[in-house]
């Protein structure tokens, strides 16, 4: 009845006051996050935090080929607020089990027959055109400008084109030198003044990717792919777009466009934390969602299926595959996947000589573990039904999509179309070659995780993938949603002895930062990189990767810095995984995890060896008693890790 009552008051002060005024003031459930709006003689919005500015005035507009709104036609309506307090609990739940959806929204109604709908949570805002055309829309452009404060510093994921598989190292720089040659996707992060602003989008669906380039003077500028026209395939998989329409998309009148958000957190960890992106997302269109497993993933392709000391010769074939089942059934892991080579390129109803996939399906079965296929898209698409009914009948419990590199209309709701497909034959989807996660999760939640980030497989050919790079994507890239990295080497070099070997493939930085990146990356079908025979080998190490969870109850972030060192506590049921990862630096941290609950724990703990600093595969393993009111002492050696299993007494 309270609710009801403030909600009636700020309805008639909206509608009696600031319908007509030139600013208007709307703000976060815990008032810290200040959205100015002003309507005289156009359309913009700022934002302020704790009363200072972080966001100068800025614009969007959507122009279409008959008209542009608001445009010249910038009238207001009516202000519709509304105030949601709500709880959900995700069928994958990538980091909460249970996730509260509190914010303040404010529909602003144009008088021609539109609205924007802000959105504003304790940690972000997000914006939205709707329409309610009766006929179908030519989208020429949507131009969102964001304007930053001077000065600022970003993260900028910088491309080369609209045709990318979006896997970046971020570059660090002034955004001041950012301009308008500099094409980036999303999402990105600045700080201001030490606030974070991170800057992505959601609810992507039947509407081109949003990308930006500099403005000029702390500003950027939404861009988009043009709507293709004429395609044209390079070998198996790269669809190269030849020539484009002068518009981004074809749409309905009545429709909401994806949401343009940036979270806004004062301390690092908050980046993490954050649940908004998925918040942002449709709810679930699918009826029965029981078959959905998530789970880990045995991988053959990074280590080039290089099987050592067997009796039988290692590659693409029956008997390597078995032995990946193997492994998985001993190790309890759920899946393994087969990769590229076991079709023939260009039909994936010819299979590769030496695979017997009904002998491969029938021994998985028996030893309860599951198999995924790779495919690349374009072939997929061609023999879409026949395909996949084939893979049902085989038994396979899901398919990587790989080689898209692109986000423009068409591509995008290629995504939507094997989603929906994939979940009619009850297929678990990974997304390879891909852009950034953008809402799919949640609307169709057999669509696991997707790659869009520069993962572990460039070990083979690079070597961008430092533990600095480590510590980026967590604040960024996983921002979005749950990326396929690939952890899990178990040879680990140190950056002076790390040379790239595409068939024996290693890590920069010690064992145990690959342990705890399962802990640190979230990803509800995770992969385990590295050979079977490595992990035997290494079983001690094996067994705790195995047994970490791939999706949470509740995470708390302990330590973070962007690019310099996290320490992660991650819940499942009642056990706490902590994760810790550094940077080229050696670091030390003393933790206190009163927050994870009183009482003792029986811990199970990795370290970086007292030699992982010039042997990176030096590890120490102990278990002990700890006591919630203990400080534990975290050290890490260059490049180093951290990992923890605390199991209540």
């Amino acid at each position: 009845m309270k609710i009801k009552s403030i909600l009636s008051i700020l309805i008639v002060l909206v509608s009696s006051s600031a319908l007509y005024a030139q600013d208007y003031n709307y703000y976060s459930p815990d008032s810290k996050l200040e959205l100015v709006i002003n309507n005289d003689g156009g359309f913009s919005w700022m934002l302020k935090y704790n009363g200072k500015q972080v966001i100068l005035p800025s614009y969007m507009e959507l122009e279409f080929a008959t008209r542009t709104i608001p445009g010249d036609d910038y009238r207001i309506k009516d202000f519709v607020p509304r105030m949601v307090d709500r709880t959900y609990h995700p069928l994958v739940p990538h980091k909460d089990s249970e996730i509260r959806d509190r914010h303040n929204d404010l529909t602003v109604e144009f008088r021609s027959g539109f609205s924007i709908q802000f959105r504003i949570f304790n940690d972000g805002i997000a914006y939205r055109f709707n329409t309610a055309f009766k006929e179908n829309m030519i989208v020429i452009n949507e131009r969102s400008q964001f304007n930053f404060l001077p000065g600022s510093k970003i993260w900028y994921p910088l491309e080369e084109g609209f045709m990318s598989h979006n896997e970046r190292t971020y570059l660090e720089c002034s955004l001041d030198t950012i301009n308008n040659r500099h094409l980036a996707s999303l999402p990105l992060l600045v700080q201001s003044e030490g606030i974070n602003l991170l800057l992505s989008e959601s609810n992507l669906e039947s509407y081109p990717g949003m990308w930006v380039r500099g403005a000029g003077n702390g500003s950027l500028l939404s861009v988009f792919p043009k709507y293709p026209s004429e395609e044209k395939l390079f070998g198996d998989r790269n669809m190269r777009v030849i020539e484009t329409t002068d518009f981004i998309a074809e749409t309905e009148g009545k429709r909401s466009y994806p949401w343009r958000l940036l979270l806004i957190s004062p301390d690092d960890a908050g980046l993490i934390e954050s649940n908004i992106t998925w918040l942002l997302a449709d709810t679930c269109r699918l009826e029965n969602t029981d078959w959905i497993k998530p789970g880990k993933v045995a991988w053959d392709w990074w280590n080039a299926n290089n099987i050592y000391s067997v009796d039988f010769k290692s590659g693409v074939n029956t008997e390597t595959y078995k032995y990946y089942i193997d492994f998985a059934s001993e190790n309890k892991i759920e899946y393994i996947i087969l990769d590229e080579g076991w079709y023939k390129l260009g039909d994936l109803l010819d299979v590769s000589e030496g695979m017997d996939m009904e002998e491969l399906f029938a021994y998985a079965k028996s030893k309860n573990v599951g198999i995924i296929l790779w495919v690349v898209w374009e072939t997929l698409d061609r023999q879409l039904d026949r395909a996949l009914a084939q893979f049902q009948a085989w038994g396979a419990k899901g398919i990587k999509v790989d080689f898209m590199q692109r986000d423009d209309q068409k591509m995008v709701e290629y995504y939507e179309k094997i989603a929906r497909k994939a979940a009619d034959y009850q297929l678990l989807v990974d997304f390879h070659g891909s852009y950034k996660p953008a809402g799919l999760r949640r609307t169709y939640p057999n669509v696991m995780t997707r790659e869009g980030v520069k993962g572990l497989e460039h070990n083979k050919w690079s070597r961008d993938i430092t533990p600095d790079h480590d510590l980026t994507i967590p604040f960024i890239r996983m921002v979005a949603g749950p990326m396929d990295y690939t952890p899990g080497a178990m040879i680990n070099l140190e950056r002076q002895n790390f040379n790239p070997m595409f068939t024996r493939p290693a890590s920069q930085g010690t064992r145990v930062h690959q342990m705890a990146l399962y802990i640190a990356y979230e990803s509800p079908l995770q992969m385990m990189a590295d050979n079977p025979v490595n992990y035997r080998k290494e079983q001690e190490c094996t067994d705790f990767i195995a047994a970490v969870p791939v999706t949470w109850d509740e995470t708390v972030v302990l330590e973070a810095k962007v690019g310099d060192y996290l320490v992660i506590a991650r819940r499942k049921g009642d056990i706490w995984y902590l994760g810790g990862l550094s940077d080229s630096e050696a670091r030390s941290f003393d933790i206190d995890i009163s927050a994870l609950g009183n009482g003792d724990y029986n811990a199970v703990i990795f370290m970086d060896g007292i030699n992982a600093g010039r042997y990176a595969s030096d590890y120490k393993r102990i278990e002990k008693t700890i006591s919630s009111s203990e400080i534990l002492t975290m050290e890490m050696a260059p490049g180093g890790g951290w990992a923890a299993r605390l199991t209540k007494k």
